[in-house]
């Protein structure tokens, strides 16, 4: 059986997150490997509705879609998880889980300065932010923790998706965990 791992990339909102995963997972396919994208946003509104965004809220979505990541990563699958996860503790809490599972977890570190992010704004956050029509925003008024020790760290400003994707498919391909 294939080996299954999962990848979680972690970053600012408006970071590449998605869109690296979203490319990685199609030139994946293209090569045959069975892949899924678990996206923060969808996850938030189907298996985590009803959470805010209080630290507790988020632990409980980041330990939610960790189990989900490590189920699937057991059967084979690679799993892409573009996810904020803005505490290294519980980010910690999902590595320790699939090691003990004995599944494959790399951590991927989409590092994006906040002002490239805020010019991005793919949800305007970051613009509803700046006007005081939302608070909370991880980052900006609220923590981000960055990954001291991530397996990669992209920074995202001066790179293509492209060249971005590719750099997360070398690593994987040293791991033994694209086929």
């Amino acid at each position: 059986m294939t080996t299954g791992a999962t990848v979680w990339l972690t970053g600012l909102p408006s970071a590449g997150k998605t869109t690296i995963a979203t490319a990685l997972a199609d030139t994946l396919r293209a090569a045959g490997r069975r892949v899924e994208v678990l996206d923060g946003d969808e996850i938030r509104e189907f298996l985590s509705a009803g959470l805010g965004f209080t630290r507790q809220d988020r632990d409980t979505n980041v330990q939610r879609i960790g189990f989900v990541a490590e189920l699937l990563a057991s059967h084979g699958v690679l799993v892409l998880v573009p996810v904020i996860a803005p505490y290294a503790d519980s980010r910690e809490a999902v590595r320790k889980r699939h090691q003990a599972q004995g599944t494959g977890y790399v951590e991927v570190h989409v590092a994006t300065p906040v002002d490239v992010c805020s010019v991005r704004d793919v949800k305007g956050l970051y613009a509803r932010q700046a006007a005081g029509e939302l608070t909370g925003l991880t980052g900006v008024d609220d923590p981000y923790e960055v990954p001291e020790n991530p397996d990669l760290r992209i920074e995202t400003q001066g790179s293509t998706v492209e060249q971005s994707a590719a750099a997360v498919h070398a690593l994987l391909a040293e791991k033994g965990l694209t086929i």
